[in-house]
């Protein structure tokens, strides 16, 4: 079964950067097909922030257009979240996502 392991947040002022990484083990490299970035504030629902393909065909949410860069080194079955000019409503728990299989979140705050 595939392992996802996240990197990288923490606190950040406004119009900060931040880059997250997500590495995945195990299992099957089927999994890694498309891989995304999700967030989650607590009392609302899970939303995607950005996707990528194996091919490197991206999706991104409408809030983090022009800000939010995602990418991916197949070879080290990782993707990337570069994180630009930081909003506090980009606060939440960050999810790595591929396949069926979640990491467990890390924290990102925007405040000053």
């Amino acid at each position: 079964q595939v392992q996802l392991v996240e990197s990288g947040g923490g606190l950040v002022q406004p119009g900060g950067s931040l880059n997250l990484s997500c590495t995945a083990s195990g299992g099957s490299d089927l999994s890694l097909l498309i891989m995304g970035w999700y967030r989650q504030v607590p009392g609302r629902q899970r939303e995607v922030v950005a996707q990528i393909t194996i091919n490197a065909y991206t999706n991104y949410a409408e809030s983090v257009k022009g800000r939010f860069t995602i990418s991916r080194d197949n070879a080290k079955k990782t993707i990337f979240l570069q994180m630009n000019n930081l909003k506090p409503e980009d606060t939440a728990v960050y999810y790595c996502h591929a396949g069926s299989i979640w990491g467990q979140g890390t924290q990102v705050t925007v405040s000053s």
